[in-house]
């Protein structure tokens, strides 16, 4: 009796088992199946048809603006200024004069040589009808004409430093804040006020070493300043002639009419400078570039699945990128959920 329960129990046990072990595979196969099934579901992305067109390939680049003609005001003579005859902030004329330093001194002696100098002249005129009539050698005639001429040469140097206590601007434009009052004793080392030519202004730039010979002279650019979305054009007409070892840079040197007189030297320019027009040019999102670490990748659509493509990039603006080499006229790139995707992974893409 004993015995035929233990049978009873054990097979009811392996039934239990039996039916426990169908369960579970079950299980596992639906979980396969679900995970194949998961695996194998293409990955919606966007994309575009690759087509080539007309880039006009343009260098952003940082400038200054400088003054066309910039100088410090100084005097070429030490004394008491006596009158200024400018306004500060004004504009200014080639040749006005800017300030008077008081010369009183300078024509006393003046006055003293020019004394000099006529009796110079009259000994040397004296000389000169006693050697025609050899009354005196020639080493005195010219010791009298030798003392002329020393005399002379004293008055041109004093009319020399009269004319510079009188200030005058060497070229047209805007002069600044004036440092002196009438009154005041003034030196070669006081600074009176700047000038400067605004009428028109300097924008120096430069660009890498690799674009040096795609700038020409007399070419266009066009830059913007802070604050203004005004874009103003100027026209380069200065190359360095070599290239700066410590940066490889070329530095270049533009200048723009500046008629309404908003812009200021000192701030800076956003530049773009346009190199060559390239025709037939491949030019895609920005967002559809991946770095890696031996260069730039894309994906494409390749039958269905995604294809990894090592490409040649150049010029970047601020939504597209010109690719020179690694894609082709009618390549489907992706360019929406790139950073997910994996090579030969199944895709859906939507054209845009």
């Amino acid at each position: 009796m004993k015995i035929k329960n233990i049978v009873y129990i054990l097979l009811l046990l392996c039934f239990v088992g039996f039916i426990g072990y169908r369960i579970t595979s079950n299980s596992a196969k639906k979980n396969d199946s679900k995970d194949k099934g998961a695996k194998d579901k293409p990955v919606t992305v966007t994309g575009i048809v690759v087509r080539s067109k007309t880039f006009d390939n343009n260098l952003s680049l940082s400038g200054s603006i400088e003054a066309n003609e910039q100088i410090e005001i100084h005097s070429e003579v030490s004394g008491i200024v006596e009158g200024i005859y400018f306004q500060e902030g004004s504009n200014v004329t080639k040749g006005q004069i800017l300030f008077k330093v008081n010369d009183i001194e300078l024509r006393a002696q003046l006055t003293q040589a020019s004394t000099k100098e006529g009796l110079a002249a009259e000994n040397e005129r004296r000389a000169k009808l006693l050697l025609q009539k050899e009354a005196i050698s020639q080493e005195e005639y010219d010791i009298a004409r030798a003392d002329y001429k020393s005399a002379q040469a004293q008055s041109q140097l004093v009319k020399a430093q009269i004319s510079k206590t009188s200030v005058r601007a060497p070229f047209s434009g805007k002069i600044g804040l004036r440092s002196i009052s009438p009154g005041t004793y003034i030196t070669p080392t006081v600074m009176v006020a700047k000038l400067v030519n605004t009428g028109k202004l300097k924008i120096t730039f430069s660009i890498p070493e690799k674009y040096a010979a795609e700038v020409k002279s007399n070419s266009a650019i066009d830059f913007t300043v802070s604050g203004s979305t005004k874009v103003y054009t100027a026209k380069i007409y200065a190359i360095e002639p070599e290239v700066e070892v410590a940066t490889r840079t070329l530095q270049i040197r533009a200048i723009a009419d500046n008629i309404d007189g908003k812009l200021f030297p000192g701030t800076f320019a956003d530049v773009k400078l346009p190199l060559d027009i390239i025709n037939d040019a491949i030019v895609i999102p920005s967002e559809s570039i991946i770095p890696v670490q031996n260069g730039k990748k894309v994906y494409i659509a390749n039958m269905g699945k995604a294809k990894e493509v090592m490409v040649e990039a150049t010029t970047r603006t601020d939504s597209s990128i010109l690719i020179l080499s690694g894609l082709k006229v009618g390549d489907t790139l992706i360019t929406g959920g790139v950073m997910s995707l994996k090579n030969d992974a199944p895709i859906k893409v939507n054209i845009k």
